[in-house]
């Protein structure tokens, strides 16, 4: 597990910095800071994606994207109570908010704490507390203010189209696992900035041009639907386990198609005999319903060939797990991939 404390710390670091989707620029600021601690070179678009350039033995362009967003959810109205409706953001599993201590952050940068609630949140006192469907029509949030009426929440700055952020409650147990929200995605650009440390410490240089694109809307389908010129893009996102799926949050998943259809066969195919020839522990799978940053740029009439893989994540969009086996797997795959 030596050879992988860096990713996990980094990883634990960035679960900590809120993100949803549409408000990425406190992690973006972050990692840009990062780069600059790493001598690298880098720019953002206009939307907000961090790219960064590694410069490699031939001018063949690889990108390597992973997604900094998460779910969330904003503010969608206010309560005659004080309490506050709203609306997701993403796809989570809704009945895993409830009871979830969350942040709200207003407009003019004040933040509140508070709790998804059922909007039957009592056993003692609601006939409904354990059978009324968890989603947003009957959910709310309760803030931790002294508010009574709409017009205590309004004095506070609350308005409709604040964010709210879900606490990931990260943990790292001794044997390996990495439990938290919000692995999809960041425990993806923890690796990619472990494959970039890997590579600086070892002087390595990549077989082509590499770019690194840390994309902020993923989560909502559109996160690196334009991307710079380039000959081939690989999302390094979560696997996905469950029902006849062959990965375990113990491998490295190869993806062949997901909900936007097959990926590249040379690239799936390249990524597999690499996988068998290492001794990786892997899996190749069909995910039935998912989709990644390479299917926004081909859906955004990038001219690429594109592969996904990831480490496998249990869970996902709910109480997400995985294993440091699964990291370093991942990461042994990119490290063989771009320098073979």
């Amino acid at each position: 597990m030596k050879k992988n404390k860096q990713i996990l710390e980094f990883a634990k670091e960035i679960l900590s910095i809120n993100s949803p989707s549409g408000y990425t620029h406190n992690i973006i600021s972050f990692l840009e800071k990062e780069c600059d601690k790493r001598q690298l070179t880098y720019t953002k678009n206009n939307k907000g994606n961090l790219i960064i350039t590694m410069k490699g033995k031939s001018a063949y362009r690889v990108g390597l994207s992973a997604h900094v967003d998460t779910l969330g959810a904003m503010v969608r109205s206010i309560n005659s109570d004080g309490t506050l409706t709203f609306t997701p953001i993403g796809g989570p599993i809704l009945p895993t908010y409830d009871g979830e201590y969350c942040t709200l952050y207003t407009r003019d940068g004040k933040t509140y704490q508070g709790t998804f609630l059922s909007n039957a949140p009592a056993i003692h006192v609601f006939d409904k507390a354990t059978t009324l469907p968890r989603d947003a029509a009957n959910m709310h949030i309760r803030l931790d203010e002294m508010v009574k009426t709409k017009e205590d929440t309004q004095k506070l700055g609350v308005s409709s189209g604040d964010f709210i952020a879900i606490d990931p409650k990260t943990i790292i147990t001794d044997n390996g696992f990495i439990k938290s929200r919000f692995l999809d995605d960041k425990i993806s650009v923890a690796i990619l900035f472990g494959l970039i440390d890997y590579l600086q410490a070892h002087n390595i240089q990549p077989r082509c041009e590499v770019l690194f694109i840390i994309s902020t809307y993923e989560e909502v389908g559109h996160g690196a639907s334009h991307v710079p010129d380039m000959d081939e893009m690989i999302s390094v996102d979560m696997g996905c386990i469950g029902l006849d799926l062959n990965c375990t949050e113990y491998d490295v998943s190869i993806c062949a198609k997901d909900g936007s259809g097959p990926y590249d066969y040379a690239i799936t195919s390249r990524l597999m005999e690499l996988a068998k020839a290492k001794k990786i522990n892997h899996a190749v799978d069909i995910y039935p319903f998912y989709s990644s940053d390479v299917s926004a740029a081909l859906r955004g009439g990038n001219n690429i060939r594109g592969g996904l893989i990831g480490p496998g994540v249990g869970a996902s969009h709910g109480m997400e797990r995985t294993h440091n086996d699964a990291v370093i797997s991942t990461l042994d795959l990119l490290v063989a991939y771009l320098t073979e």
